[in-house]
Protein backbone atom coordinates (compact mmCIF):
# COMPACT_ATOMS: atom_id res chain seq x y z
CA UNK A 1 0.00 0.00 0.00
CA UNK A 2 0.75 3.62 -0.54
CA UNK A 3 1.77 5.94 2.03
CA UNK A 4 0.28 9.74 1.56
CA UNK A 5 0.87 12.39 3.95
CA UNK A 6 -1.69 15.58 4.40
CA UNK A 7 -1.44 18.04 6.78
CA UNK A 8 1.69 16.59 8.64
CA UNK A 9 0.02 13.01 9.07
CA UNK A 10 1.50 9.95 6.88
CA UNK A 11 -0.98 7.06 6.63
CA UNK A 12 -1.67 4.32 4.61
CA UNK A 13 -3.57 5.19 1.25
CA UNK A 14 -7.05 1.97 1.57
CA UNK A 15 -8.23 1.46 -1.84
CA UNK A 16 -11.54 -0.03 -1.26
CA UNK A 17 -12.03 -3.64 -3.18
CA UNK A 18 -15.74 -4.38 -3.17
CA UNK A 19 -18.95 -3.01 -1.60
CA UNK A 20 -18.16 0.71 -2.33
CA UNK A 21 -21.73 2.56 -1.26
CA UNK A 22 -21.39 -0.03 1.63
CA UNK A 23 -17.85 1.41 3.01
CA UNK A 24 -18.49 5.32 2.06
CA UNK A 25 -21.48 4.66 4.43
CA UNK A 26 -19.00 3.06 7.26
CA UNK A 27 -16.12 6.11 6.66
CA UNK A 28 -18.92 8.59 7.12
CA UNK A 29 -20.07 7.19 10.20
CA UNK A 30 -16.42 7.30 11.25
CA UNK A 31 -16.16 10.92 10.74
CA UNK A 32 -19.07 11.61 12.60
CA UNK A 33 -18.21 9.06 15.76
CA UNK A 34 -14.63 11.24 15.69
CA UNK A 35 -16.17 14.50 15.66
CA UNK A 36 -18.48 13.30 18.55
CA UNK A 37 -14.85 12.78 20.55
CA UNK A 38 -14.65 16.79 20.37
CA UNK A 39 -18.70 16.70 21.23
CA UNK A 40 -20.56 17.44 18.46
CA UNK A 41 -23.43 15.80 16.98
CA UNK A 42 -24.71 14.13 13.71
CA UNK A 43 -26.67 17.51 13.32
CA UNK A 44 -23.55 19.44 13.59
CA UNK A 45 -21.83 17.21 10.47
CA UNK A 46 -22.70 17.14 6.98
CA UNK A 47 -21.38 14.88 4.62
CA UNK A 48 -23.05 13.64 1.37
CA UNK A 49 -22.58 10.01 -0.42
CA UNK A 50 -22.15 9.66 -3.56
CA UNK A 51 -25.02 7.35 -4.74
CA UNK A 52 -22.27 5.83 -7.31
CA UNK A 53 -18.99 5.12 -5.33
CA UNK A 54 -16.85 4.26 -7.34
CA UNK A 55 -16.89 7.39 -9.62
CA UNK A 56 -13.85 9.99 -9.31
CA UNK A 57 -15.55 13.01 -7.51
CA UNK A 58 -14.50 14.92 -4.53
CA UNK A 59 -15.42 13.73 -1.11
CA UNK A 60 -15.51 16.29 1.76
CA UNK A 61 -17.35 16.56 5.31
CA UNK A 62 -18.49 19.59 6.73
CA UNK A 63 -19.29 20.35 10.50
CA UNK A 64 -20.29 23.34 12.55
CA UNK A 65 -18.63 24.34 15.94
CA UNK A 66 -18.86 27.19 18.29
CA UNK A 67 -20.07 29.44 15.50
CA UNK A 68 -17.15 27.89 12.86
CA UNK A 69 -18.12 26.31 10.16
CA UNK A 70 -15.44 23.99 9.32
CA UNK A 71 -14.62 21.93 6.07
CA UNK A 72 -12.59 19.15 4.53
CA UNK A 73 -12.39 17.93 0.96
CA UNK A 74 -10.17 15.36 -1.10
CA UNK A 75 -10.09 14.31 -4.46
CA UNK A 76 -6.62 13.33 -5.39
CA UNK A 77 -7.69 9.30 -4.92
CA UNK A 78 -9.95 9.04 -7.72
CA UNK A 79 -13.04 7.37 -6.41
CA UNK A 80 -15.55 8.69 -4.08
CA UNK A 81 -15.34 6.22 -1.55
CA UNK A 82 -11.27 6.14 -1.89
CA UNK A 83 -11.33 9.93 -1.08
CA UNK A 84 -13.82 9.76 1.64
CA UNK A 85 -11.60 7.44 3.59
CA UNK A 86 -8.58 9.89 3.35
CA UNK A 87 -10.99 12.50 4.96
CA UNK A 88 -12.28 10.22 7.66
CA UNK A 89 -8.78 9.81 8.10
CA UNK A 90 -7.43 13.28 8.34
CA UNK A 91 -10.33 14.30 10.32
CA UNK A 92 -9.56 11.48 12.86
CA UNK A 93 -5.82 12.10 13.56
CA UNK A 94 -6.39 15.99 13.71
CA UNK A 95 -9.06 14.83 16.56
CA UNK A 96 -6.13 12.62 17.68
CA UNK A 97 -4.10 15.46 18.05
CA UNK A 98 -6.24 17.51 19.50
CA UNK A 99 -7.48 15.46 22.44
CA UNK A 100 -3.74 14.44 22.94
CA UNK A 101 -3.05 18.03 23.80
CA UNK A 102 -0.02 18.12 21.07
CA UNK A 103 -2.45 21.06 18.88
CA UNK A 104 -4.68 23.76 20.62
CA UNK A 105 -8.36 23.84 19.08
CA UNK A 106 -7.80 27.17 17.75
CA UNK A 107 -4.89 25.06 15.27
CA UNK A 108 -7.57 22.78 14.82
CA UNK A 109 -10.30 25.51 13.71
CA UNK A 110 -7.44 27.17 11.43
CA UNK A 111 -6.57 23.72 9.80
CA UNK A 112 -10.32 23.20 8.81
CA UNK A 113 -11.92 26.38 8.56
CA UNK A 114 -13.22 27.29 4.95
CA UNK A 115 -15.85 29.89 3.56
CA UNK A 116 -19.04 28.01 2.20
CA UNK A 117 -17.93 28.80 -1.18
CA UNK A 118 -14.39 27.28 -1.05
CA UNK A 119 -15.43 24.60 -3.92
CA UNK A 120 -15.85 27.26 -6.36
CA UNK A 121 -13.09 29.45 -4.67
CA UNK A 122 -10.59 26.86 -5.74
CA UNK A 123 -12.50 26.23 -9.62
CA UNK A 124 -11.61 30.32 -9.98
CA UNK A 125 -7.84 30.15 -8.54
CA UNK A 126 -6.95 27.05 -10.71
CA UNK A 127 -8.58 29.18 -13.74
CA UNK A 128 -6.42 32.01 -12.77
CA UNK A 129 -3.93 30.07 -13.13
CA UNK A 130 -4.10 28.38 -16.19
CA UNK A 131 -4.16 25.06 -14.99
CA UNK A 132 -6.86 22.09 -15.37
CA UNK A 133 -9.86 21.70 -13.26
CA UNK A 134 -8.45 18.18 -12.06
CA UNK A 135 -4.80 18.82 -11.20
CA UNK A 136 -3.41 17.59 -8.00
CA UNK A 137 0.05 18.20 -8.57
CA UNK A 138 1.36 21.12 -6.21
CA UNK A 139 4.74 21.27 -7.89
CA UNK A 140 2.63 21.54 -11.02
CA UNK A 141 0.89 24.57 -9.37
CA UNK A 142 4.18 25.85 -8.16
CA UNK A 143 5.39 26.46 -11.66
CA UNK A 144 2.49 28.23 -13.26
CA UNK A 145 2.29 30.41 -10.19
CA UNK A 146 5.74 31.32 -10.46
CA UNK A 147 5.33 31.94 -14.13
CA UNK A 148 2.62 34.26 -14.25
CA UNK A 149 3.88 36.17 -10.62
CA UNK A 150 6.93 36.78 -12.62
CA UNK A 151 4.93 38.05 -15.78
CA UNK A 152 2.68 39.95 -13.40
CA UNK A 153 5.13 41.68 -10.22
CA UNK A 154 4.55 45.28 -10.19
CA UNK A 155 8.60 45.74 -10.50
CA UNK A 156 8.04 44.06 -14.07
CA UNK A 157 7.62 46.21 -17.46
CA UNK A 158 4.34 44.03 -17.89
CA UNK A 159 3.34 43.77 -13.63
CA UNK A 160 0.17 44.57 -12.66
CA UNK A 161 -0.80 45.04 -8.59
CA UNK A 162 -4.03 44.03 -8.77
CA UNK A 163 -3.25 40.56 -10.98
CA UNK A 164 -0.19 40.34 -9.18
CA UNK A 165 -2.55 40.19 -5.42
CA UNK A 166 -5.51 37.78 -7.49
CA UNK A 167 -2.27 34.64 -8.38
CA UNK A 168 -1.04 34.85 -4.86
CA UNK A 169 -4.30 34.71 -3.99
CA UNK A 170 -5.12 31.44 -6.06
CA UNK A 171 -1.90 30.64 -4.99
CA UNK A 172 -2.66 30.41 -1.28
CA UNK A 173 -6.36 28.49 -1.81
CA UNK A 174 -4.84 25.90 -3.77
CA UNK A 175 -1.78 25.41 -1.44
CA UNK A 176 -4.07 25.05 1.34
CA UNK A 177 -6.56 22.91 -0.34
CA UNK A 178 -3.16 19.98 -1.18
CA UNK A 179 -1.14 20.37 1.59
Amino acid sequence: MALITIKGHEFEAVVARDAFGRRAAQYKNNIIRTLGMIGLTADDVDIELEPIAIKNVLASATWFAEGYRMYYSYKAAGRFVDNLYVVSKVIELEVADLLAERKTFEEFLSAFTEKEDVEAARKEARELLGVGHDVLDLEHIDKKYKELAKKHHPDMPTGDNETFKRLNMAHKILRRELR
